[in-house]
């Protein structure tokens, strides 16, 4: 399902034109965008902040769980339509533009790897499950007490 919107914008030599917008390319976006950002905090030239925020933006981007879960109703999406692109914005408005564009640029013409994805993927579910495990014998433990 695609949903398509036209904004009327006028270009350069005052031709006006429809433009059709879609979830999808959107979506394209971000994850260009997120590459972008990976590719931004491993350059010298962004500074501290901007990597601290940067690899919080993009562990949490690619990670499966969510800060809200999705099943709340309406609540549950908040984090993946404003908190993630406000983040995302946020890193992109802290790096340098030349390091940024050069990023950009870079991103668009890497071709990721979905099975290093999958295995990442994979890491970061086994870590929220130790984490689990060993939050949940702490809780026990001070009830059981």
């Amino acid at each position: 399902m695609t949903v398509h919107r036209t904004r009327t914008i006028k270009a350069f030599n005052g031709e006006v034109m429809k433009k059709k917008f879609s979830i999808k390319r959107k979506l394209k976006r971000l994850k260009l965008y997120v590459s972008a950002l990976y590719f931004a905090i491993k350059d010298p030239r962004t500074p501290w902040y901007a990597r601290l925020l940067g690899i919080f933006t993009v562990a949490y981007a690619v990670s499966p769980v969510d800060l809200i879960p999705d099943f709340i109703p309406v609540v549950g999406y908040l984090d993946d339509v404003i908190i993630l692109p406000a983040c995302i914005y946020a890193v992109m408005k802290m790096i340098p533009k030349t390091v940024l564009k050069e990023c950009l640029i870079k991103a668009k013409n890497i071709k990721i790897n979905t099975k290093a994805g999958i295995a990442a993927a994979m890491v970061i579910i086994i870590i929220w499950f130790v984490l689990l495990f060993f939050a949940g014998r702490m809780i026990y433990g001070i009830i059981k007490n």
